[in-house]
């Protein structure tokens, strides 16, 4: 979880990778209406979110019940958000970031819908995780494969 920008599908790809679990990018599940909208510059509201994070909880309750390991990314900026993705045996893994370095990111990529503009609007409503949410929060300031090993390290995973 993080905002746009932070590192974490690429940080979540290569956890999955190395653990040789299902991975998800959770901004493939917008619907298309989100994704316009985003490209435009307007931020997503609560009632935009939902569906989404509906489509989300779905993905990781189906590998929960059928105890098939993975990893599904999703900005998961508020508290309440995360709730709708809330399972016992999910952890939320926070990339955090300085904001201008996380824009430095943005403004660097290509092909993604989302613009710098709205780097603003997701750090304003960006709620980190509290310690009595099951998270671990890793800096966004290294590279993908040090993070990916922290990740898996803070977790006690095994490669």
């Amino acid at each position: 979880m993080g905002v746009s920008g932070s590192g974490k599908s690429t940080v979540a790809a290569m956890v999955a990778e190395q653990l040789g679990w299902d991975f998800a990018e959770g901004d493939a599940m917008h619907p298309q209406a989100n994704v316009d909208k985003m490209h435009a510059g307007t931020p997503l509201t609560d009632e935009d979110r939902w569906p989404w994070l509906d489509v989300i909880a779905s993905w990781i309750g189906s590998h929960l019940e059928s105890g098939t390991p993975g990893v599904v990314t999703c900005s998961a900026l508020k508290r309440s958000y995360r709730d709708v993705l809330r399972a016992p045996g999910v952890v939320f893994v926070h990339v955090a970031g300085d904001g201008s370095l996380i824009e430095d990111r943005m403004s660097q990529r290509s092909g993604h819908f989302m613009p710098t503009s709205l780097l603003a609007s997701q750090l304003a409503t960006l709620e980190p995780p509290q310690s009595d949410e099951a998270h671990v929060t890793i800096a966004a300031d290294r590279t993908p494969e040090e993070e990916s090993a922290e990740v898996i390290d803070l977790l006690g995973l095994r490669r």
